[in-house]
């Protein structure tokens, strides 16, 4: 095994907290699915992907690293909102949470001069920086337009495709 304990825990955590979001994704797209919302419902769904996919690059690396993949319990995601800029307000403090252990797993590992995992953790740092930015310019067009008006938020996006 060339990862610690300490940070082979931290990382099973972080695969928990990262299926946590897929699911959260899912019932944020749901939300907007239910509303006929397809472009927002689609961008939920393609980032409730993302997560996933995130937790299974944790996952095989920590299988290749030799420490055991223990997968925490997750909790329930948040299924009742009271319009879209909650949900997707809920969205962006979950994007700057994930940064923050992100943050702390890449401080862990220098702390323990573990280069492998530095150099998985690079990866993720920068991948936050676009997924914040993304939710953070998608909150500031809801916020624009409000949620009685949030089909706007669809021409955004359909014009962000393009």
């Amino acid at each position: 095994m060339i990862i610690s304990k300490k940070m082979n825990d931290a990382i099973n955590e972080e695969i928990g907290l990262e299926l946590f979001a897929s699911n959260q994704y899912i019932s944020i797209a749901s939300y907007f699915d239910d509303m006929a919302l397809k472009l927002l419902a689609n961008l939920f769904y393609k980032q409730s992907d993302e997560e996933r996919a995130h937790a299974m690059k944790f996952v095989k690396y920590l299988n290749d690293a030799g420490g055991p993949v223990e997968i925490p319990a997750i909790k329930k995601p948040k299924s009742d909102f009271k319009g879209p800029e909650e949900a997707i307000n809920l969205a962006l403090d979950w994007e700057l949470d994930v940064t923050a252990h992100i943050n702390n797993l890449m401080s862990l590992a220098i702390e323990e001069k573990d280069y492998a995992s530095q150099d998985l953790l690079r990866w993720f740092v920068t991948e936050q920086v676009e997924e914040v930015s993304t939710m953070e310019n998608l909150m500031k067009v809801v916020k624009m337009t409000g949620d009685k008006n949030v089909i706007m938020v669809e021409a955004y996006l359909v014009h962000q495709s393009s």
